[in-house]
């Protein structure tokens, strides 16, 4: 069961104004997403997602330039040697960094679901785990800067089809931010789990001002205040005030989630299985982190193919967290792209995908309705 090919799919649609959401980023104007394909000698396809890293049709050409050229030919089972070999050859010496670890997880992630494929299991029991219920939260390009009675009616919505939790995007300014939040905790009650995530937006000054008013909301982790390399904010932020401090969507590879965990200000973990090296890497990372008692509570992406994944990771680990569920408003990658990825049950939880490999049915001609549309997703 030889790798015969590698084919990376750079896609995009555009969003209309109507639906945009504007966050610490800025507003959404396009959504990107790199869809890797697989395949082997004797004829499995497995399927996988690389992050777009904002430059999809960049990530999508190193995976099928310099990547595909390493791993051709090399056993598919073999997904500890595959990992170690882009490492040695591409990430580890004069590689192109995080641009590698995307396009190299989805390389990884379709190699398991080849293996689940392969054997005829679901990933998460491939994996050891078992089908049971992963609590989520409404999450994704949603619940961003509006008015507090739109966002509190949204917000509704969501709770009524059966999350138990939210995350609300603030880092606009602290003033408005907690007038959301405040918003939101008042309409919905006590009961309901708000989380919180700037995308970077804050200043060290805004998180002083902001964290006392989320610690009074009740908020149960602020995320990425700060870019991944800020190191010392948010070393300063920790003493702002009890929220915890969340983040490692941008962090890359268990190595730099060794000095996240030991430098101690950041305890809500948060790798994403389509940037972090793929579900090979991410299970390092969870390991690392189970030995120091942290949760795992992964970031997920565009499209439902890291969705998927996700579910069955967390499925699979000793100290899994919440799953992010994508609410975002007509979402292509999550409706037409592929088979539904998951559903939300009454208890606020949703299960892992019962099919081989990740589960999912990938419609291969959206890929070629949809092209790479160069340029910023976000204005």
């Amino acid at each position: 069961m030889r790798i015969s090919d590698v084919k990376a799919f750079p896609t995009s649609f555009p969003v209309p104004p109507g639906e945009s959401v504007t966050l610490g980023i800025g507003r959404t104007v396009k959504r990107d997403a790199v869809v890797v394909k697989v395949t082997t000698d004797d004829g499995l396809v497995g399927w996988g997602e690389s992050h777009h890293g904002r430059a999809p049709g960049a990530v999508a050409h190193l995976a099928n330039t310099t990547l595909r050229q390493l791993v051709l030919g090399m056993d598919a089972a073999d997904v500890v040697g595959v990992w170690g070999r882009v490492y040695k050859m591409q990430l580890g010496s004069h590689g192109m960094g995080a641009a590698t670890a995307m396009a190299m997880s989805g390389i990884d992630m379709a190699l398991w679901d080849i293996r689940g494929k392969a054997t005829g299991w679901p990933l998460y029991r491939l994996l050891g785990g078992a089908a049971r219920p992963i609590p989520a939260y409404a999450g994704g390009v949603s619940l961003g800067w509006q008015e507090p009675g739109a966002l509190v009616e949204e917000a509704r919505a969501l709770v009524a089809v059966g999350y138990k939790a939210v995350k609300l995007r603030i880092g606009d300014a602290p003033a408005r931010d907690l007038a959301r939040v405040s918003a939101v905790r008042k309409a919905l009650g006590a009961d309901l789990v708000i989380l919180v995530d700037a995308n970077t937006g804050y200043t060290v000054e805004d998180a002083r001002k902001a964290m006392p008013g989320l610690d009074a909301n009740g908020v149960g982790w602020l995320e990425e205040p700060f870019p991944a390399h800020d190191t010392r904010s948010y070393a300063l932020a920790r003493t702002f005030g009890r929220v915890p401090l969340a983040a490692g969507e941008n962090h890359y590879t268990r190595f730099e989630f060794v000095r996240l965990i030991e430098d101690g200000s950041i305890t809500v973990l948060q790798p994403d299985l389509s940037k972090t090296g793929g579900i090979t890497e991410a299970l390092r990372v969870a390991a690392l982190a189970s030995a120091w008692k942290l949760p795992i509570n992964p970031h997920t992406s565009m499209t439902g193919l890291n969705v998927a994944a996700t579910i069955h990771f967390l499925a699979a680990i000793d100290n899994g967290g919440y799953f992010e569920g994508d609410v975002s408003k007509n979402n292509r990658f999550r409706d037409e792209l592929v088979s539904r990825p998951y559903e939300v049950g009454p208890d606020g939880c949703v299960r892992p995908l019962e099919k081989p490999g990740l589960g999912l049915e990938v419609d291969e001609e959206f890929l070629a309705r949809h092209p790479v549309i160069e340029g910023p997703s976000y204005v």
